[in-house]
């Protein structure tokens, strides 16, 4: 389900959408890393909301049940690659961020998901 983490720090918005509906417990957790505002305008369902500038404060949270896989975005993949690689520095050693953000999801996955 998720890329060998030693060869990369990205996974494809299309590896995503395979596995994003299906039951919490059955997928890898998809945390969206971006600041309130964004959330506002969009956000892919099933996520979790964590902004970059709180993981710090909140890393018992963001590690927890990490067992399944992490996979992070923001808005064009930026972010999601630092949080990623925070979250690999802190003992999630398959955490991942997904290439070009909640921007590409809306182009190639969910066109109905607004890009801002």
């Amino acid at each position: 389900m998720l890329p060998d983490a030693a060869a990369t720090l990205e996974i494809s918005p299309g590896a995503v959408a395979e596995w994003v509906r299906l039951p919490a417990e059955q997928r890898p957790r998809l945390i969206d890393c971006r600041e309130r505002d964004e959330l506002a305008i969009c956000r892919i369902e099933g996520n979790e909301w964590f902004p970059l500038g709180t993981f710090a404060e909140v890393l018992g949270p963001l590690t927890a049940d990490s067992g399944r896989g992490v996979v992070v975005y923001c808005h064009h993949g930026m972010r999601s690659q630092r949080a990623a690689g925070f979250l690999r520095a802190h003992g999630v050693a398959n955490a991942f961020s997904m290439s070009g953000g909640i921007d590409a999801w809306s182009k190639s996955i969910d066109p109905s998901v607004p890009r801002y």
